[in-house]
C-alpha cells in the first residue's frame, strides 16, 4: 500500500575512522534491512567513519599540537570523496534491494578543495541515485575545529512512497529556519540523525513531530570505548580520559501528534523496524499546519539559498 512505509533504523557503531570496513558493516545492513521488506534504512550523524571524540579527550584546541593534526589528518584521509565514487557499492545495493537510504558521512568534497571535510547527510533512492548531499550547516562546538560549515543546497526533500522526505544533522534539528525550509517544501517525514546519546534525541524529536506534524525519526549511532580500533593514531592519548561509553544510542520515532511509536532505544546495537501510515500526517494536519492554512505568508517568509558554494568558479573557454 502507498500510504505505507516500513522504515529501519540502522543503529549501530562505526569501525572507527576505518573508512573501508565501516563501508562493508553500512553495505551488510542495508543488504540485512532490505531482506526484512524495509523500504528506507536511516544511519547516524557522521557513522562513515565516524564522529570526532577525540577533540574532547586530546586538548583538541590547542594549537600546533602534533596529536590534533595526525589524528585530523587520519581522519580525512579516511573521509569520503563522492566524486571519487567511493559510495558506488551503496548506490548498487540500494538499487539492486529497491531500498532508500539516509546516511552520515565525513565528505572530503572535490569542489572545495578536497581538503576539508563536510558533516553530510547523503540521500540514495531506492533507484540507487544520489538525490541530495546536504552538508552540516553549523558545526557545534569542538567540532568546528575538524569539519567546516557547509551550505543550503541540500536543504531538499524527496519523494518516497506517499511520503516527502527530508533530513538534518544532529544540533540542526534545533534552528528554526532550516526546519522551516524543510516544512515549505512539503516534508511530512523528517530525518534527524546524531553521533549518539538520547540527551540529543529524547527532546527534539517530539517537538519537531509536533510543530511540524510530521513523523520523525532519530537514528543514532553507538561508540564505546572498547570500539577504538587497535591501530587508531594515539589511541593511548585518546583512551586516556575517554569514558566507557560516548554513544548510548537513542534512536527513535514521534508521529505527527508528537507521541512515541518507539522511544528512545538505549545501548542495543541492531536495526529497529517500524511501519508507518501516511494517512496520520492529513489527520494532524487538520488543526495545525505551520506552512499551510496555520501560517501567514504575507507577514513573514523564508528566504533560502540552495547554491553550492564553492571558492573558485572556473570559465573555460
Amino acid at each position: 500500500m502507498e500510504n505505507l512505509l516500513k522504515v529501519a533504523l540502522a543503529q549501530i557503531a562505526p569501525i572507527w575512522l576505518d573508512k573501508a570496513a565501516t563501508l562493508q558493516k553500512i553495505e551488510n545492513t542495508i543488504i540485512e534491512a532490505s531482506q526484512q521488506k524495509a523500504e528506507l534504512v536511516v544511519f547516524g550523524e557522521a557513522l562513515l567513519p565516524g564522529y570526532p571524540f577525540w577533540l574532547a579527550l586530546t586538548d583538541g584546541a590547542a594549537w600546533d599540537l602534533k596529536v590534533n593534526k595526525e589524528i585530523h589528518a587520519h581522519y580525512v584521509r579516511n573521509s569520503i570523496q563522492i566524486e571519487a565514487g567511493e559510495l558506488d557499492t551503496i548506490c548498487e545495493i540500494t538499487k539492486t534491494h529497491k531500498i532508500a537510504v539516509y546516511l552520515g558521512i565525513m565528505e572530503r568534497a572535490k569542489d572545495r578543495g578536497g581538503h576539508s571535510i563536510y558533516c553530510s547527510l547523503v540521500y540514495i533512492n531506492e533507484l540507487g541515485e544520489i538525490k541530495s548531499v546536504h552538508r552540516k550547516l553549523q558545526p557545534t562546538y569542538d567540532e568546528r575545529l575538524t569539519w567546516a560549515p557547509g551550505d543550503g543546497n541540500g536543504l531538499q526533500v524527496h519523494p518516497l512512497k506517499q511520503f516527502t522526505i527530508g533530513g538534518l544533522n544532529c544540533w540542526e534539528n534545533w534552528m528554526p529556519l532550516p526546519r522551516a525550509a524543510l516544512y515549505g517544501q512539503g516534508e511530512n517525514l523528517h530525518i534527524a540523525v546524531w553521533p549518539g546519546s538520547d540527551h540529543n534525541t529524547k527532546d527534539i524529536t517530539r517537538f519537531i513531530a509536533r510543530e511540524s506534524r510530521s513523523f520523525v525519526i532519530s537514528v543514532s549511532s553507538l561508540m564505546k570505548k572498547e570500539d577504538f580500533p587497535s591501530n587508531t593514531p594515539h589511541l593511548d592519548e585518546i583512551l586516556k580520559k575517554a569514558p566507557e561509553v560516548m554513544a548510548n544510542g537513542g534512536s527513535c520515532i514521534a508521529g505527527p501528534d508528537g507521541e512515541w511509536i518507539i522511544e528512545p532505544v538505549l545501548h542495543k546495537e541492531g536495526i529497529i523496524y517500524e511501519t508507518l501510515d501516511f494517512n496520520r500526517v492529513y489527520e494532524e494536519s487538520q488543526n495545525f499546519d505551520p506552512v499551510g492554512h496555520y501560517s501567514r505568508p504575507d507577514v513573514t517568509q523564508l528566504t533560502v539559498n540552495r547554491e553550492r558554494q564553492s571558492t573558485v568558479k572556473l570559465k573555460d573557454e
